[in-house]
């Protein structure tokens, strides 16, 4: 399955945005190809105007041009959009400020108020001395914003300001700054319903294989054989004792003794072409780990403000940004979950190997990336969400032989928290923050990770 070859990403192309409301031109847009998983405009922010230029009212950003400084858009038409972020050049540059976005609706064509994205995001990536950092495309990124699908933006980013009495002298901003729009476009056609993949010249997209798949479709798709059929839409649910069958048989005879006893049941998941991903973005081929020792739990940071129908677009989104607006080789998390409980796989590679994914700056080794899309620093975790964690992790946990309660040993690649080559002591479920000094995955999320625990090893049959 990794012979399979994948077709180049497509080069950005220009475009440039319409004229509203009659407002100043905005800037050109570079907007890669418009394909059924979607588009990205990605815009350069700017220093702001005069005082006379901004509009007023926004909650802690400065008007004054001798206090710190400050970049962004002013109100403009765009191309629609529906989810929003804002990148640089330098992936080890931090941001030190705050970003303020507002939005126009599509339906409504009503602005929303001004929003807080989140600029702590570098977190989330691929360790210090991975391949994956060091291709040279990688960004500094915020971390992105679902705000539906919209037509209208305006950015406001600002430096920190220094100290009282001169003593800090105010943050500078990164080079290079832009603001990326992203789309998240339609779900790719069940397979033959519109004849354009079947014909032998295919579509643009890559090879095709099969009917309404592609060479790098179907290299994904294959990797979760013999768990679903090629091409399958999700992973169908199975109870503890075909669980452990289908693990026993999935394994060629590899599965460990010790673990096959307390594999938990294997939750509905819903593939990567179940959720549409546009395969021809990634990276071809797969990163395997040696094995998966812990699990760490996120949130996404992309607030709450999404149905759960729209949390595919959620995540195709948030793959867009990952890999073309912050040059990751793919999606970070290894798996996705929304507010109503569905899990969703994630990076490519098999819902039940030892994918390395670029989730826990660190610590992505011997590990798995979990997300709940939202924000849960002071919303509560919705109930299904937490027990859709504890199902998911029951089963990928046990594949391993990992008891969910236990602790486990990894050694750190590189962070904020503990240097390269430590030897670290962590909770087999773990958040985030206890790899890096970081508010992921929300102090409301993170408080329910010890009943997680519990309920997980309660799912695998532990005494």
């Amino acid at each position: 399955m990794r012979g399979f070859l994948a077709s180049s990403i497509g080069v950005a192309t220009a475009a440039a945005l319409a004229l509203p409301l009659a407002l100043p031109t905005p800037a050109l847009a570079e907007a890669s190809p418009v394909t059924p998983a979607g588009s990205t405009q990605s815009v350069p922010l700017v220093p702001l105007g005069s005082v006379a230029d901004r509009t007023p009212g926004v909650p802690g950003m400065s008007a004054t041009p001798r206090l710190p400084e400050t970049q962004g858009l002013t109100a403009r038409e765009v191309k629609t959009f529906s989810l929003v972020g804002v990148v640089w050049d330098d992936a080890s540059t931090q941001l030190h400020g705050r970003v303020q976005v507002r939005t126009r609706s599509l339906g409504s064509a009503t602005w929303s108020d001004w929003q807080d994205v989140e600029t702590h995001n570098s977190e989330h990536a691929a360790d210090p001395d991975a391949a994956e950092r060091g291709s040279g495309r990688v960004r500094g990124a915020t971390a992105p914003l679902w705000v539906g699908a919209s037509d209208g933006v305006e950015v406001r980013v600002q430096a920190e300001a220094g100290a009282p009495g001169g003593g800090r002298a105010p943050s500078r901003l990164p080079s290079g700054m832009r603001i990326e729009l992203v789309d998240p476009g339609a779900e790719f056609p069940a397979a033959g319903s519109d004849g354009k993949n079947s014909g032998p010249e295919g579509d643009d997209k890559g090879e095709v294989v099969v009917p309404g798949m592609t060479m790098e479709m179907a290299e994904s798709s294959a990797a979760n054989l013999p768990h679903a059929e090629l091409g399958a839409n999700e992973i169908t649910a199975l109870d503890k004792a075909d669980s452990t069958a289908d693990a026993i048989f999935a394994s060629e005879g590899e599965l460990s003794a010790a673990a096959r006893p307390y594999i938990g049941p294997r939750p509905r998941i819903v593939t990567r072409k179940g959720w549409g991903a546009d395969e021809s973005l990634r990276e071809s081929g797969f990163v395997y780990t040696n094995t998966v020792k812990a699990a760490f739990v996120h949130h996404s940071a992309t607030g709450n403000n999404y149905a759960c129908k729209d949390a595919p677009a959620v995540i195709r989104s948030l793959y867009r940004y990952h890999v073309l607006s912050s040059g990751w080789r793919d999606l970070g998390y290894n798996f996705a979950v929304d507010k109503c409980g569905t899990v969703y796989e994630g990076r490519a590679g098999g819902v039940s190997k030892a994918v390395l994914g670029a989730h826990t700056m660190g610590f992505n080794t011997d590990s798995m990336g979990v997300v709940v899309l939202g924000t849960y620093t002071s919303t509560a975790a919705p109930a299904a969400a937490v027990d859709a964690v504890a199902r998911l992790t029951a089963w990928k946990l046990g594949l391993f032989g990992r008891d969910p309660r236990g602790r486990t040993t990894l050694k750190s690649g590189g962070g904020n928290l503990y240097t390269k080559g430590k030897n670290v002591s962590m909770n087999v479920i773990s958040g985030h923050r206890d790899g890096f000094a970081t508010e992921c995955p929300g102090k409301k999320l993170y408080g329910k990770l010890p009943s997680t625990r519990t309920t997980s090893a309660t799912l695998q049959g532990r005494p």
